[in-house]
């Protein structure tokens, strides 16, 4: 989730940076507005953040996800889906289900991490973290939570396996 968020503001840092490359006098002052109308909290910003982040969610999901393989293999393995065929139907599917799936998650992504740029911008807030770094931070925080739930039930069961195996020494020693 956190990698369209990354490439988008990765490549809107680009201009911000020609223009301080270039000056003040550059090129007639016309990089100088550009420059301005693509600061952070402006309107051209926001939404070429946005139209960004939609399209880098689209695309690297593209890139890592593949339906044909998945529904080859699903097929391989004897799996199906419940009413669709086997093959090229399933391979369709897949992709109708995934770019659904995808719709709503580049709308979250655009919605988190505009948030923060919009409470910047009008309320003067001042809010530390940006979009992109609240997503790490909940993503690293709820591992943390499962992980230690991991934790705790494997240490559970293995105190369990430990009485179980003390009741039977007793009762058969």
């Amino acid at each position: 989730g956190v990698i369209p968020p990354i490439f988008a503001s990765s490549i809107l840092l680009i201009p911000g940076t020609i223009t301080g490359f270039a000056g003040t006098n550059a090129a007639g002052g016309w990089l100088q507005t550009f420059g301005t109308l693509m600061a952070h909290g402006q309107p051209l910003y926001m939404l070429s953040y946005a139209a960004m982040i939609v399209f880098f969610a689209f695309f690297y999901t593209a890139i890592v996800f593949n339906p044909t393989d998945t529904a080859e293999n699903l097929k391989k393995q004897g799996g199906f889906i419940p009413g669709i065929r086997p093959g090229e139907r399933t391979a369709s599917y897949i992709a109708y289900v995934l770019t659904r799936i995808n719709v709503l998650g580049a709308i979250y992504l655009v919605v988190v991490c505009l948030l923060p740029e919009f409470l910047i911008s009008t309320t003067g807030v001042p809010f530390y973290f940006g979009g992109t770094s609240l997503l790490i931070v909940v993503s690293v925080t709820m591992d943390t939570v499962s992980q230690l739930q991991g934790h705790l039930l494997a240490h559970r069961y293995a105190g369990l396996i430990k009485k179980r195996a003390l009741l039977v020494n007793r009762r058969c020693g």
